[in-house]
């Protein structure tokens, strides 16, 4: 009875659902602290009734019950433990219970935070996140239920995808997830001041930091699945444009432009439209990656379902809870004032640039991502928009951005001296130069490598320009964790430059005995052979890395037959170092003692995830910076000290 009791868990979560969204619409103002009291507990029992849900399926995976359809459908008698575990969110009914078990522990999170919030703000927040849980579970119990049964039970699974039996199966759906659902608190922080009618001096300090960490979170997300196709998937990229990779993209370039309107917001009460429409923003794209992923609108490997009956259900979502905090927008956001003018060369201009260049890049890739989807959907035809089309439009406009990453740290509020910006920047602007041309000089002719090799000197340069220019004292943790996400893009640009300008790519077939160059490296193929494993069997190659005449590794890349879903896969090896890795691939056998190899020289491929981790990590600090620990509100001349130690 596990899983009847996991469905019962759900339909209790609704109900608990229900009672935290009417809440603050049914109590009078006089009651506020306590409707916040029962709101509290709500908040927590709904979490606790989630994870006991998600508990119930994980048991039914954990001990093979074949009388559950989902279980049936993605496990299997030989699959190991942890893949069992982590196939729960392997599908489209339990990705949909792990987005739910998010939601309320962001829903519970901030209940625990709202004792600095005042009681009705308090409660008409967690009553927006309430009528979002509403929404998903009404969806889940109704079109995508996990516990359904299976009469008569099978005898045996038909096992998770085998491209999905991967460490990073483990990791990457619940931490892209954590940012993804995490985008609804500043949805429901936006939506109940626009609801009050009301922005408070400290709303934007109460909204920060729940930017910062769903923000962080997805970062690491993107990092985690763009590390584990590079792994998986046998091509040897991190990066195809998918549709549904872009649906991560979306709101995290949205979460970038919220964050620099934030920064003005808070220092100098600025562009308060911007960050109430952003924080909106956010969670709609959110929802239409969740629409991507699961209206079957899309083939891919990522995708998880293929029921447009699904599609329309979210799509429904995504209308109410978009419409009705558009509508609240465009009824109240004209009642809220701006902030004193500023000069054209100033932070907040920079701030605003930047600002305005994510929020360009965002609708260009959701645009890119839609159109296509839109003319199948007419029976237009079928197109594809593929990576040049992303270089060609967002190279032009976030480089601009990056470099303005440079500039804004070192402009004062209100107004700076271009001469006395230049006097400063000169010696960045000679080192990023230089750089630039010596790596077009050595690396392969094209004008995109300077372009790289520039940025990235230009941010390595001026992060510590931006260090040297605050005053002595002690800084705060905002401040560092801002120094190092910049940071993080300059390690970031500099991987990717690398990477793009000077990989090396072969695919040869290879006998036992024979040898292979790449780059200045040397593989030879010294054995083949046949292995049989729990779930699945296949070939072996066994090769020596050499370099210079010393052996490096041993490296042992496979093609594996899963037998339950007599499916092949290629699992490369890798040989990692700081500067650079050595990926061999397995393609098809060309005789019977050879076999087609894809080798591949990626020069500092570890720096262009090293890059996303900093900028998550920085993230993480910012939002940890004891301003936004602090329950008493500030005043506007320590809030603008603060924020000019912070950026």
């Amino acid at each position: 009875m596990i899983p009847e009791l996991g469905h019962f868990a759900l339909i209790l979560a609704l109900c608990v659902g229900l009672t935290l969204g009417l809440l603050p619409m049914l109590s009078r103002p006089h009651d506020a602290a306590l409707s916040l009291s029962v709101a509290r507990r709500a908040a927590a029992l709904l979490f606790a009734l989630t994870l006991l849900a998600a508990a119930a399926l994980a048991w039914s995976f954990a001990v093979h019950d074949f009388s559950v359809r989902y279980v049936a459908s993605h496990s299997h008698s030989t699959l190991p433990l942890a893949y069992r575990l982590a196939a729960l969110w392997g599908s489209h009914e339990g990705s949909m219970l792990l987005w739910l078990l998010t939601l309320a522990g962001w829903t519970a999170a901030v209940a625990l935070r709202v004792p600095g919030l005042p009681a009705p703000m308090a409660g008409r927040v967690l009553g927006v996140l309430g009528w979002i849980s509403v929404g998903l579970l009404l969806f889940v119990l109704g079109s995508s239920n996990p516990f359904l049964r299976l009469m008569p039970a099978a005898a045996d699974g038909r096992d998770l995808n085998a491209l999905l039996q991967d460490p990073g199966m483990v990791f990457h759906p619940p931490a892209l997830y954590l940012g993804y659902v995490g985008f609804a608190v500043p949805f429901a922080f936006a939506v109940a001041a626009l609801w009050s009618g009301q922005l408070p001096p400290a709303w934007l300090r109460w909204l920060r930091p729940w930017v910062l960490s769903a923000w962080a979170a997805l970062t690491l997300g993107i990092v985690l699945g763009s590390s584990w196709a590079y792994r998986v998937l046998g091509w040897g990229g991190w990066w195809f444009w998918d549709p549904v990779e872009n649906a991560s993209l979306l709101p995290w370039l949205a979460g970038l432009a919220l964050l620099h309107a934030l920064a003005a917001a808070e220092a100098r009460e600025h562009f308060k439209r911007w960050v109430l429409l952003l924080a909106i923003g956010c969670f709609g794209l959110s929802l239409i990656g969740t629409f991507i992923v699961r209206s079957g609108a899309i083939t891919s490997v990522h995708a998880f379902a293929t029921d447009p009956r699904r599609g329309v259900f979210i799509l429904a979502l995504l209308g109410a809870s978009l419409g009705s905090a558009l509508w609240l927008y465009a009824a109240r956001a004209p009642r809220i004032g701006g902030g004193r003018p500023f000069a054209l060369v100033s932070r907040e201009a920079l701030l605003l640039s930047n600002t305005l260049l994510f929020s360009v890049a965002t609708a260009s890739v959701l645009l890119a991502t839609l159109y296509p989807m839109a003319l199948d959907a007419l029976g237009l035809g079928k197109i594809s928009v593929g990576p040049p089309y992303f270089e060609a439009v967002l190279l032009p406009l976030l480089a601009p951005a990056v470099f303005l990453m440079g500039v804004g740290p070192l402009a004062r509020w209100q107004g700076s001296r271009l001469p006395e910006l230049t006097r400063r920047l000169r010696w960045a602007v000679l080192a990023s130069v230089a750089t630039a041309l010596l790596a077009m000089a050595l690396g392969r002719p094209g004008g995109l490598l300077g372009i790289g090799f520039f940025l990235a000197a230009w941010v390595l340069c001026t992060v510590p320009l931006g260090w040297l220019k605050q005053p002595a004292g002690p800084r705060s943790l905002r401040f560092w964790g801002m120094q190092l996400a910049h940071l993080g893009v300059g390690v970031f640009i500099l991987g990717v430059t690398v990477v793009k300008g000077f990989q090396i790519e072969r695919e040869v077939p290879l006998a036992v005995g024979q040898v292979a160059q790449v780059g200045a490296y040397r593989l030879r193929l010294d054995a083949l052979e046949s292995f049989q494993a729990h779930n699945h069997g296949g070939a072996r190659a066994h090769l020596t890395l050499m370099h210079g005449g010393e052996v490096l590794a041993v490296l042992k890349p496979e093609s594996r037959r899963y037998r339950a879903q007599d499916m092949t896969v290629s699992v490369p090896a890798i040989a990692s170092s700081a500067w650079r890795d050595i990926y061999v691939a397995m393609g098809e056998p060309v005789g019977p003692r050879a076999w087609g190899l894809r080798l591949q020289y990626k020069p500092m491929i570890l720096w262009v995830w090293g890059g996303f981790v900093l900028m998550s990590v920085g993230a993480v600090l910012a939002a940890c910076d004891r301003r936004y620990r602090a329950r008493e509100p500030e005043s506007p001349r320590r809030a603008v000290r603060a924020a000019g130690c912070s950026g």
